[in-house]
């Protein structure tokens, strides 16, 4: 069977209204966001299946699927770096784990987005008793 995102296209466009990512990238975006996301959830969204999530649960990955498909988009070059951190002429510039941005599982994610995704109760490292 094959993957499906969170999110849709009409979804991205009517709902949330994103601009950010143009069409002939947005399928692709959306199915790298929505895999990062089932990662920072260990896979618990997968194994439930999304439609088994209470609505909350839903929109909350709704709409973190799309704010992560922009950020990635936006900032495609900064997370492809394989460079951590550099220094030139005394300014320095650093990747990671910074005020703004959390890299979990080795996904960059903007801190406030993250915040909201945990709001889920997916997002625990603690294995969840059935």
């Amino acid at each position: 069977m094959a993957y499906v995102p969170y999110v849709d296209a009409e979804y991205y466009h009517q709902e949330y209204n994103g601009t950010v990512l143009a069409d002939d990238a947005l399928a692709k975006m959306l199915r790298t966001a929505s895999r990062h996301i089932d990662a920072l959830t260990y896979n618990r969204i997968t194994g439930r299946g999304f439609s088994r999530l209470t609505e909350f649960q839903q929109d909350i990955i709704k709409e973190v699927c799309c704010l992560q498909a922009d950020f990635e988009h936006e900032n495609a070059d900064m997370i492809d770096t394989v460079i951590s951190a550099y220094s030139l002429n005394g300014a320095s510039v650093q990747f990671g784990n910074t005020w703004n941005v959390v890299v979990n599982n080795g996904i960059a994610m903007k801190k406030d987005t993250y915040q909201m995704l945990q709001q889920t109760g997916l997002c625990c490292r603690l294995a969840v008793a059935r």
